[in-house]
Formats: structure tokens, C-alpha cells, sequence
């Protein structure tokens, strides 16, 4: 069989050529930042381990989730800790923000879930409810 590598066809690589941009405080505050990756390091750092408080407090008041005794057969879904440094557009920092989320590629469809829900509403939907309730409220009057 021919394929586009046995004939030397391979798709052009364009690398990123940022010497025509002005250097901003921003962009070095972006290129030298540096985020943690792991849980233990990042718990001992005062800012870091703030920010998984404060995280933590949001999912509380939320009530992301309810405490239940752990089941015996089934999959137990992990999480894992996303850190990131907010900039403002002078390059200082804005806040060090932590997320925890859900390892849900460790679920299986129909043992694990039978349906999902994603609570996103959609612009249009947004534009024709509020104009059907414009118009509802020209023919009222």
C-alpha cells in the first residue's frame, strides 16, 4: 500500500515565530511562569494550598456532592487538582486558582452512567424565549 510518508509527503510544520511581538510585561510573565503539577508539592506553598481552600469552600457552598458510606461494587470515580496563575494585562498577578475535577474517563457507559446532562443553554434558545416574552407582552396590552 502507498501512503503519504512512503512517498516523502509530510505536512509542513509552522512553528510559532514571536520575535515580530513587542515584548510586554504579560508575555514574560506568561513565558516564565511556572504551575505546579502535583498535589504534595504544590499543598506545602502558602498561595497554592489557598487557593485549594478556597476551591474547596465554593464546591462546599455548591453542594457539588453528597457523602455517602462507599459501595462495595462499584467504580469510584478520582479527581484530580488543576492549578493556574491569573495575570492581569501589566503581568502581575491576579490570583493563583485551583480546580478540582472529576477523572470521569473512568467511567463506563451503561455500568457506570446510563444518560449524562449538561446544563449549557444555547445563545439562540436564550434569544427566542425572550423574544416570544417581548412579544407576549405587546399582545397583553
Amino acid at each position: 500500500m502507498r501512503t503519504r510518508s512512503k512517498d516523502g509527503i509530510f505536512k509542513p510544520r509552522h512553528f510559532a515565530d514571536l520575535s515580530h511581538l513587542k515584548s510586554s510585561s504579560l508575555h514574560k510573565a506568561l513565558f516564565a511562569s511556572h504551575e505546579p503539577k502535583g498535589f504534595k508539592s504544590t499543598a506545602k506553598d502558602p498561595k497554592w494550598f489557598d487557593a485549594m481552600c478556597e476551591e474547596m469552600k465554593a464546591l462546599q457552598q455548591n453542594q457539588t456532592w453528597d457523602l455517602v458510606p462507599r459501595p462495595v461494587n462499584f467504580n469510584i470515580v478520582g479527581s484530580k487538582w488543576i492549578f493556574r496563575t491569573k495575570f492581569l494585562a501589566d503581568g502581575s498577578i491576579e490570583k493563583y486558582k485551583a480546580i478540582l475535577v472529576a477523572q470521569g474517563f473512568t467511567q463506563v457507559p451503561g455500568i457506570d452512567y446510563s444518560s449524562t446532562f449538561s446544563p449549557v443553554v444555547k445563545a439562540f434558545t436564550i434569544r427566542v424565549i425572550l423574544s416570544l416574552a417581548v412579544l407576549n407582552k405587546w399582545t397583553l396590552h
